[in-house]
């Protein structure tokens, strides 16, 4: 698998993210709100750079059965439990693509009547967008490719990567790389 971004690159992208967020919620901490399983070591990354007492909240949602390709249903699989009402939040996202699941997320949690949120997303495929999605915060564009590492994975393997990196061609959803 080929190296799409590096972790020195990433590293420099929350860093940098990290200042935008500080920047804008300089009043206060907001709630970072993660998304299950992809964005765990991101959002981890940015908590620590953040250097904030922010308070973290997670949502399991998928729209990946299996596969490389989302099945056009989403699903929530783990609830937030985190108290947003009235509070500052950041949705911190993996990889925004298609855009229903970030649109999905944004409903959901603003049933929850936050006083503001934004979207921060490690990275931004928007020749994948089918909806329109304003990222408030963005580490990379990237074209559209299936990339694994740093948290992201195919059928629950490469999370560990330290970088991006480029899925190999696959003949089926079941051969490994």
């Amino acid at each position: 698998m080929d190296v799409l971004i590096s972790r020195q690159r990433i590293d420099e992208a929350v860093v940098r993210l990290a200042g935008e967020i500080r920047r804008d919620y300089a009043a206060g901490p907001p709630v970072l709100v993660g998304v299950l399983h992809g964005a765990f070591v991101f959002l981890a990354d940015l908590a620590r750079a953040l250097d904030l007492p922010v308070e973290i909240g997670f949502v399991g949602l998928s729209s990946y059965v299996s596969g490389t390709v989302s099945s056009g249903r989403i699903e929530v699989f783990h609830e937030l439990r985190a108290d947003i009402t009235g509070r500052d939040v950041v949705l911190v996202e993996d990889v925004v693509d298609s855009g229903h699941s970030v649109i999905y997320l944004c409903d959901y949690l603003w049933q929850r009547r936050p006083a503001s949120l934004r979207i921060c997303s490690l990275l931004d495929k928007p020749t994948r967008r089918q909806v329109p999605v304003d990222l408030d915060y963005r580490g990379f564009t990237i074209p559209n490719l299936f990339i694994v590492g740093y948290g992201m994975d195919f059928n629950g393997q490469y999370r560990h990567l330290p970088d991006i990196r480029v899925l190999d061609t696959y003949v089926s959803d079941t051969r490994t790389c």
